[in-house]
This record gives structure tokens, C-alpha cells and sequence, in this order.
């Protein structure tokens, strides 16, 4: 296999991503990596709040704290591996794309809920977006059959 020194593992906090992060966390444990978790938050517009959102809104370093804060609760770090906490906000697929350009991920490592049919169509897959946006290499998980397939806790 080939050398990995950075692994970037976007999540949505769903079971899906908790597996593939343990399987980003096994291989930077193998090859000593370090591994990005990376949340990205849809982005608010002036035409998605009402005025009272708009004026009690927090500053936006505020807001990135906090979203960062919640990320390093719902990720905890593995013992023995290197992880560096990252938010985004925009389109998830482009940003997980732009973020493995710009830090030099050698690998993505991500969950997919494996849509099929009328549900793929109308959600449409973010994992398949990424495999075509991204610079690198991509390993898609999915739940063994024997796991729960809710929300993460």
C-alpha cells in the first residue's frame, strides 16, 4: 500500500460515519497518520433566517468555535493517534474536496448510507460527488449488515 501520513474522514455524526472512522483511525494507527475530521455545516443565508435569528445570530468565530467544540465531543480521539478537528460550511462533497487538496490528504475515508433507488435520486449521494471531486485516493464504508443503521447517539 502506498505511504499515508494524512487521512481526512468527513462526518455527518451518523453510524456510518462512526465505522469509517474507525477504520481512518485503524490505518493511521498502521502507518502512524494523522487523521482530519472534518464537519461541514450547511451554510446560513440571510434568506434561510427569520429577523430574530439574523439579530441573535453569534459572531461567526463564535459559531465556528462552538461547531468545533461539538466535533471534538462527538469524535473523541483514539488513544495513540494524531486527529486535528476541522469545520467547513458550504457544499459537503466540494468542500471534503477542497480540504483534501489543501491539506495533502493521501486518503478520504467515509461512511455512506447506501441509498439506492428513489431515495438516491431524490437525496442524491454525496459520497459519489466526492469520489468524482476529490484529488485523492477515497475508501467508502458501510455498515456491516449486523449493525444498527439509526443516527449516532
Amino acid at each position: 500500500m502506498f505511504p499515508l501520513r494524512v487521512i481526512l474522514h468527513p462526518t455527518d455524526f451518523s453510524d456510518y460515519s462512526a465505522y469509517a472512522f474507525h477504520i481512518a483511525t485503524d490505518l493511521a494507527r498502521q502507518y502512524q497518520a494523522t487523521v482530519l475530521v472534518l464537519h461541514v455545516a450547511e451554510t446560513v443565508g440571510a434568506a434561510n433566517v427569520t429577523y430574530g435569528e439574523a439579530v441573535s445570530q453569534l459572531e461567526p468565530e463564535s459559531y465556528r468555535q462552538r461547531l468545533l467544540d461539538d466535533l471534538r465531543q462527538a469524535v473523541p480521539p483514539p488513544a495513540g493517534v494524531a486527529v486535528e478537528y476541522l469545520v467547513a460550511g458550504g457544499d459537503p462533497a466540494a468542500e471534503v474536496a477542497q480540504v483534501a487538496a489543501q491539506r495533502g490528504s493521501d486518503l478520504i475515508v467515509m461512511g455512506t448510507h447506501g441509498r439506492t433507488g428513489l431515495g438516491r435520486l431524490l437525496m442524491g449521494s454525496i459520497a459519489e460527488k466526492v469520489v468524482r471531486l476529490a484529488p485523492c485516493p477515497i475508501l467508502i464504508t458501510k455498515l456491516p449488515r449486523n449493525e444498527p443503521s439509526g443516527p449516532a447517539a
